[in-house]
Formats: C-alpha cells, structure tokens, sequence
C-alpha cells in the first residue's frame, strides 16, 4: 500500500495536518506532504480531505507463478564439505533422500562442490545412496563462500531441474540455500525436524516447529520448484555406507564469472576445544543459568572431558556471555542427538528441549524439584550441581581408570 496527495487538487486547508495522529503531514508551499517514514497509512487523512486530494493505492496483484512441473525430477542433497572432508549431515540427508526418491520413483543425486581434488570424495556420496553426483571442482571453491557457491548451485539447478533439494541447517547451508532460493523464486522451509512425500499429490512434506516449538507445522510448496528445505543435524538417522554400489559422477563446469566474490577469504581458525565435537558426540555434559557464573563452566568441562564427551549449554549461558555460541544446544543453536545427555542447572525451556530432547538418556541436575528438565529426563537428580557434578566426575575417574 502506499499514499500520496495529488498536489494539483489540493488547496493547502491543513485539515489533514490537524487529524494525522501521527504527525507524518507537514505543509510545503501550502501544499500537504506526507512523509512515508512516520505515515502508518491508517486512512484518517483521506477521511477528512474534502477535495478528494489524497489518495491510497494498493500494489498490483502479482500473476500466478506457472511452471510445468513435469520438467522437474529427482531428489538432491547440497554435500556441504569442510577441508575436503564430507560432513555427517549430508549423509543424514542422504539416507532420507533415498527414501523420498523411492516414494517418488525417482534418482537421488548428490551435489558436490570443492577444491581441485574434490572428486574423490563422490564415490563417499554414492556409497551412502546416491544414484548421481555432480561435481564442481575450482580451487576457488577449496573453502565456502557465499556468492560463488550460490552463482554454481544456481546453475545446476537451472540445468538439471530437481524437484526437491535438501541441504543441513548448518551456518554454511544456512547461508547458502537461502540466496538460492531467492534467485530462483521458490519456497525454502528451514530447520526441518520430518520430511515425507503426500502419497497423492506427490509433494514434499515439509515438518518444522513453529511458534517457539509448541506446535508441528507441516508445509508444503506445491506450485514452485524445486521443494527446498534445510534440516538440523541428528534429527535423521545416517545411511548405511555400501561400498558396492555403483553410480554416476557428473563433472560440470561453470564460468569463471560465476566465481566472482565480493570477498574473500583471509584466514580461518578453528576454535580450540579439548573436548568432542558437540554436533558429534556420543557424551555431552551441558550448563545452564544455574552455573551462576563463567568460571564455574570449569567442573562441566571436568566431568566432560573425564567421560570423553562433549561441552554444552543452553541459550542463557550463551546469552549472559559465560560461553561461545558454539555450544549452544536448543532451537537457536545445534540439534544434538547423543546417548547420554547431562544437564546441569538448566531449567528446560521448550527452546532447549527441542534441541536434545532426541538423546537416548537424559540425566538431568537441578535443585528445583519442579524443574521443566525434569519431564523429558530419564533420570534426575535433585540436588546442588556444585557438589553433585564434582562427585559425578572423581567416580568416572575411579571406574573408568580400571
């Protein structure tokens, strides 16, 4: 919507000036002159004009978005790479891709995209599933950046037609799909915890949290392609690598336009931890509010490191400073889907489920016996975590040094 005054009507009486509640009308050369900042186009002015001098205009109705859909097949999954190394999300990906392939009766592809020596890591992609892998191979693209990887992903998009492409709800993929998305005006739901096909109308279904996770809503995008989702890390199981399978890797090549970044890349460094990776381990010992302070991250680390696992947190301990956002487990931060899962002084907000409520065990410590955490817990321990995490971490050391 927007307003304007037709100047040649106007005849400078200011009742418009006297009736804006918003003071967005000033006279210039006794002509009214709404200024679109402070305007909130709630209509009073047009109300009271009585030479008909202002007027609202609505935008022009966009024509429906018409595609013959039949020109799309396949199901693909963006491979996200770091250091030449395939990530375990896109062999999460993998395994749900082949299924929905299967339900659709159509290829599952790969795409793959990378440093010079990238190719040898697409008999990986096969052996978890895929029937095809593209390959985009440039030492311009050894190390993800956002337009270059955007401008090549675009163009096989627009070359080979997929109906779905699924990429991880990581800061890479994120950040990639989105301006993908954008440029090929289609519809993109992100952090997926469910993907399925309708068995009828044969689109995707796409399952997310909505509203602060207290309800599971199911989108679908049935006039636009390709059906694009992002999913989080370890809310699908793996597939199963066969080494025996065979399949088809597709080198493509691209312009050296398409490569054309408006940065670059000075230095990366990998943030220093002694512990597991979070997104990856099989123990993680988290910290909450109830730590009270930074310092005391000490004794969560202690019992993590002594149990071989990994240090977490939930968002107000990332919020209040204590620790890097690195660590943050929860809807805002990374899915985490370990065997045993220790929270320690964190009350449970349904932000903070929803990132960890998938863990085989869930030990839960909080001196609030009525504590949210304690619901999703397979076991609690009511108690002063100051002295129940320090008695946890001496008896692993015994036990586990025999």
């Amino acid at each position: 919507m927007s307003i304007s005054v037709i100047k040649d009507s106007c005849v400078g009486c200011k009742l418009c000036v006297k009736v804006c509640p918003f003071a967005a009308i000033t006279m210039i050369q006794h002509k009214a002159d709404i200024d679109l900042n402070k305007c909130n186009l709630c209509g009073a002015c047009i109300t009271v004009c009585k030479f008909g001098s202002i007027e609202m205009t609505k935008p022009e109705v966009c024509q429906p978005h018409t595609i013959n859909l039949s020109d799309y097949k396949g199901v693909w999954v963006f491979c996200e790479q770091k250091k030449g190394q395939v990530q375990n999300v896109c062999f999460e990906l993998l395994g749900k891709g082949r299924e929905l392939a299967d339900k659709l009766g159509t290829h599952l592809a790969g795409v793959l995209l990378g440093g010079e020596n990238i190719e040898a890591k697409a008999n990986e992609i096969i052996a978890r599933g895929a029937d095809k892998v593209y390959v985009a191979a440039s030492e311009k693209l050894t190390n993800y950046q956002p337009q270059p990887y955007a401008n090549v992903l675009i163009g096989l998009v627009e070359k080979h037609r997929p109906e779905i492409l699924l990429c991880g709800a990581t800061f890479i993929g994120r950040s990639l799909v989105s301006r993908v998305a954008v440029k090929l005006d289609t519809g993109l739901t992100a952090d997926c915890t469910a993907l399925d096909i309708d068995p009828e109308k044969k689109i995707l279904l796409q399952t997310r949290p909505a509203f602060g996770g207290n309800i599971m809503a199911i989108i679908i995008c049935p006039d636009y392609r390709p059906q694009m989702s992002t999913v989080r890390h370890k809310v699908m199981k793996e597939s199963v690598p066969d080494p025996k399978r065979k399949g088809q890797i597709i080198k493509e090549t691209f312009g050296a336009d398409d490569l054309v970044s408006d940065t670059r890349i000075i230095d990366i460094i990998d943030e220093i931890e002694e512990t597991v990776n979070l997104t990856e381990a099989d123990i993680i010992v988290s910290g909450g509010r109830g730590l009270g302070a930074p310092e005391n991250f000490s004794i969560i680390r202690d019992l993590a490191k002594v149990v071989g696992g990994a240090v977490g947190a939930s968002r107000s301990a990332v919020d209040a400073g204590w620790i890097p956002y690195s660590h943050q487990v929860g809807q805002t931060g990374k899915t985490v889907c370990p065997k045993i899962y220790i929270a320690c002084g964190i009350s449970g907000q349904i932000q903070h489920l929803a990132g960890m409520s998938s863990s085989k065990i869930i030990v839960a410590i909080n001196k609030d016996p009525d504590a949210p955490i304690f619901s999703a817990a397979t076991y609690g321990i009511v108690g002063d975590l100051f002295q129940v995490v320090p008695l946890l971490t001496k008896k692993f050391k015994e036990v586990l040094k025999k």
